[in-house]
């Protein structure tokens, strides 16, 4: 199931490895190479067909600048906040609680309940478009932050319920069974035992779920329809068309648009990579 590691004297095999990891490595940092060239160059480059060159004229600060003065990138962004904070927060939550009682305290069809939470996931969004939107506009939630809101802690739970509960699960049976024996009860086991042991799961799945939702368009266009409520893959849709022309503007949001959860994710590098690699090796 495992690549086997290639021997040292075979030095032949290690050189085709090392160009073929680089070369796809190149390919794939190709496009955001030009992005963010693309994002520096002045528009009089842009027109005189100068895309892959070394920018002239480094047009960085007028760029950057231009997309808050002359676009609505800024409310798209903040709009991307109160939608993406708080789906994160319930979905941790929501799955903590949920894979706590499926993992530790089994009931008659909890089973069938985790099959559910993790069936939901293989359901392709175009199925789901119209019951969804149907259901929103009955809710008087559609084109609101709240729909966006309601839908990824719904849709995500899932997910997350099943990353939680394999976490939960893998925990020592000992520590629940002393605590059980000092009297505390589900709630205060919960909370003094299982949420200070899976910070780190909670950490890792924090960045999955910020990643999932804040890059989400299919669900930003469905459920959304005026400006105000648009997060920001909607409004750099939006911008696109806007500015048809100007990519150097286009570019430059679009690095601004993804910079949230690149920083996220090295401020908490270290608690993702030990999330993920928790139980993977047996003490």
């Amino acid at each position: 199931m495992y690549p086997r590691p290639i021997p040292e004297d075979a030095k032949i095999k290690r050189a085709l490895y090392v160009g073929g990891v680089t070369f796809v490595v190149i390919l794939w940092l190709l496009p955001l190479l030009a992005v963010m060239l693309t994002s520096i160059r002045s528009n009089e480059e842009l027109m005189a067909g100068n895309y892959w060159g070394w920018p002239q004229k480094f047009s960085l600060i007028e760029n950057y600048t231009a997309v808050f003065e002359q676009t609505a990138m800024l409310r798209f962004f903040l709009n991307s906040l109160l939608i993406t904070i708080p789906s994160v927060i319930g979905v941790l939550i929501l799955s903590t609680l949920t894979g706590f009682v499926l993992s530790r305290y089994p009931f008659r069809g909890s089973n069938l309940v985790f099959a559910l939470f993790v069936g939901g996931n293989f359901l392709p969004a175009q199925i789901m478009m119209i019951p969804v939107r149907d259901l929103m506009v009955r809710l008087g939630l559609y084109d609101t932050v709240y729909a966006l809101i309601v839908f990824h802690i719904a849709f995500q739970t899932g997910f997350a319920t099943l990353f939680m509960r394999n976490f939960i699960a893998a925990l020592p049976g000992e520590l629940f069974q002393a605590a059980r024996a000092e009297g505390a009860s589900p709630f205060q086991i919960l909370r003094h035992v299982v949420v200070p042991l899976v910070k780190p799961a909670l950490a890792a799945l924090a960045i999955l779920t910020f990643t999932f939702v804040w890059n989400d368009y299919f669900w930003a266009i469905v459920l959304t329809q005026s400006d105000a409520v648009k997060p920001v893959t909607a409004g750099l849709n939006n911008l696109r068309g806007e500015w048809t022309s100007a990519w150097n503007i286009v570019s430059a949001a679009t690095i601004f648009v993804a910079l949230p959860p690149v920083v996220m994710f090295f401020l908490m590098q270290k608690h993702f990579i030990t999330g993920l690699t928790m139980g993977a090796v047996k003490g």
